[in-house]
């Protein structure tokens, strides 16, 4: 379990979060929504302690997650694909998760290239030359070798055809059904993404306004009034 109470997280003289609560039960699938600015990336940074000005309690499963020790942090089991294609574009796919296993070993390269088979077929071809969604897949992969039981995503479809968006959702669903792994994704394709998940959190100007069933806002005609 995540639990979030009462955080407030600053850059510098702007107040990003305010009074922030959540609990991420294990298991669930959670899509983080709002407008840009609204502190969703700010809260997945808080989780992994990744921020400087922040205060409140952050525990997952019962250990505090401390600011300025992200090394320490993942290490309790969060995986953090922050948003963008975080690869080592010079190297080759296999070289690529071989070094994202250096802490947890290789035993997670066939579940990840059972999820991801492009993966297996790419191996030796450098990361760079991969498009956009095939990077990140290979982003996802390599958040996979450290063995996370919890996985926060930062937007992993942005800038991707809508085709590849429908493959990386499933695909991010298919970690949670396969391997159990919770998962919180912060996304700006809502529609989407509310398919993929079971629970949505809305921020507006750094504080929840909505937490609920995803199903009840597919159910809505218009979100507008959440953003």
């Amino acid at each position: 379990m995540l639990q979030l109470q009462g955080i407030n997280a600053h850059y510098g003289k702007l107040h990003v979060l305010h009074d922030f609560s959540l609990t991420v039960n294990d298991g669930e699938r959670i899509g983080i929504f709002g407008h840009n600015g609204a502190g969703k990336t700010t809260l997945l940074r808080a989780c992994v302690g990744d921020l400087d000005e922040c205060t409140g309690n952050i525990s997952y499963r019962s250990q505090k997650i401390a600011t300025g020790e992200v090394h320490r942090n993942v290490g309790y089991g969060m995986g953090f694909v922050p948003q963008g294609h975080n690869v080592f574009r010079e190297l080759s796919v296999a070289r690529n998760l071989q070094i994202a296993g250096l802490r947890n070993g290789q035993g997670g390269l066939g579940q990840v290239q059972e999820l991801f088979p492009l993966l297996r077929e790419r191996h030796d071809q450098i990361a760079g030359s991969l498009s956009g969604g095939q990077q990140q897949m290979l982003a996802l992969g390599m958040a996979l070798m450290t063995r996370p039981s919890i996985l926060l995503l930062d937007e992993p479809t942005i800038g991707l055809a809508p085709v590849i968006v429908r493959d990386v959702l499933r695909s991010v669903t298919e970690i949670n059904r396969s391997q159990g792994t919770t998962i919180v994704i912060v996304e700006q394709n809502v529609q989407a993404t509310l398919e993929n998940v079971d629970r949505a959190v809305v921020i507006k100007s750094g504080r929840m306004i909505f937490d609920g069933p995803s199903e009840k806002l597919l159910q809505e005609e218009s979100l507008w009034h959440l953003f």
